[in-house]
């Protein structure tokens, strides 16, 4: 998992591509437990923190942009 400072480096184009590619694999994650094919459990927990971290420093980049008009 990328750390905030990571992400930071990036534009906000990239990080919604990795936000969506987070969300697919949460959908997947989803089914895998559903169906009790999911073999690493803590994964869930991760790519929900991840959507979360990415949710944060693309919202800090629209506030500090904004602030700057």
């Amino acid at each position: 998992m990328s750390k905030a400072s990571e992400l930071n480096s990036q534009s906000i184009e990239e990080l919604q591509g990795e936000l969506a590619n987070l969300k697919k694999e949460q959908f997947n994650l989803r089914f895998q437990k559903a169906t009790n094919q999911l073999e690493n459990t803590a994964r869930v927990r991760q790519v929900r923190r991840g959507i979360a971290r990415h949710r944060t420093v693309i919202n800090a980049m629209r506030v500090s942009a904004a602030s700057e008009e």
